[in-house]
């Protein structure tokens, strides 16, 4: 049993948040930003959406596009470390805004690599025989969890989804064709990028949480850096090795849009030049396990993904976390 993506779907707030608004928020400047991120602006939540807002009409446009209706779907894997509450799962909140009665719902937390874990999990039940029709969203509101004090971080992130349909496919790879992911984990560096307050080893406090500042996430930049570009390259090797290509059979490489920096340090290592690269970063900064999503339904639907072309997707995030997936479109 094969495994199709039909529907690819994006949903991004309206509200846009400068560089040069952020100057008068922070101690910082566009060109600091700009050299360091590549980041020009980003997308804020306004009071009254929430992620499942974000990640109930990304669905919705990848099940037009597949031709998909809500009650035909089996499962929705939702990828988010921004929940509505920490429970119930926010995919069980998406299930009830989309309609999609018949589906299983649960959420996934791998960071930034959120949603290429859960089309792995996806590609699973498919291929087992286990469902027939996926929806995987990855969604993400940071700005409600970026500390706007710290320049380091709170010009980094934004909030949006995005979605893709997953269907079985009898016979050989057809169009569209996912041919295969990889998932890796490496716990051995958790604390160098994570949210500190509200679980169970920091709950919430007025002095603890609010006023010593955990409920934010904390990042320590250089490091992460480099394990970033290593991960991402060890990620999008695997994919490459699996199925038999090289780098240079790669038409289009949709990396985790982080850093301008991490991105082309990850393409250089994978020798894919910029003419192979899609980036949107500048535009909505870094949104978590919404990134690739959202570069690849503003791919697709911008006309870039060409027959018989080849997809590499990676990202890297907290936990640490990995992953890739190789797509024959």
């Amino acid at each position: 049993m094969n495994v199709r993506i039909t529907g690819t779907g994006s949903a991004l707030p309206g509200k846009i948040l400068t560089n040069a608004e952020l100057e008068q928020l922070v101690d910082t400047t566009d060109e600091w930003i700009t050299t360091r991120t590549g980041i020009k602006e980003r997308r804020i939540a306004a009071d009254g959406e929430f992620t499942s807002t974000f990640a109930a009409e990304a669905g919705r446009r990848a099940l037009a596009m597949a031709g998909v209706q809500p009650e035909e779907i089996d499962l929705i894997i939702l990828g988010t470390v921004t929940p509505d509450f920490p429970f119930p799962s926010t995919a069980c909140i998406v299930q009830d805004l989309l309609g999609a009665t018949n589906a299983t719902a649960f959420d996934l937390s791998a960071a930034c690599s959120g949603f290429l874990y859960g089309v792995s999990i996806a590609e699973k039940y498919i291929r087992s025989g286990a469902a027939r029709k996926i929806l995987v969203i990855g969604a993400e509101i940071l700005s409600r969890i970026v500390d706007w004090q710290d320049r380091n971080t709170c010009v980094l992130f934004g909030d949006g989804a995005g979605a893709v349909v997953l269907e079985a496919s009898d016979g050989d790879h057809g169009d569209h064709s996912l041919l295969s992911t990889h998932t890796f984990s490496n716990g051995a560096h958790w604390n160098l990028l994570y949210q500190q307050g509200s679980g169970s080893r920091n709950p919430a406090t007025a002095s603890r949480t609010i006023d010593e500042r955990r409920i934010y996430l904390t990042m320590e930049g250089n490091d992460v850096f480099k394990y970033a570009v290593r991960g991402m390259e060890e990620a999008a090797v695997k994919a490459l090795d699996a199925n038999g290509l090289s780098s240079a059979d790669i038409s289009l490489l949709i990396p985790h849009q982080a850093n301008r920096r991490i991105i082309d340090a990850t393409a250089k290592r994978l020798g894919i030049g910029s003419d192979r690269l899609f980036i949107n970063l500048h535009r909505y900064g870094n949104t978590s396990s919404a990134s690739i999503p959202i570069a690849l339904d503003e791919a697709n639907r911008q006309g870039l993904l060409k027959s018989d072309s080849k997809l590499l997707l990676v990202a890297f995030g907290g936990g640490f976390t990995y992953a890739s997936a190789l797509i024959k479109w």
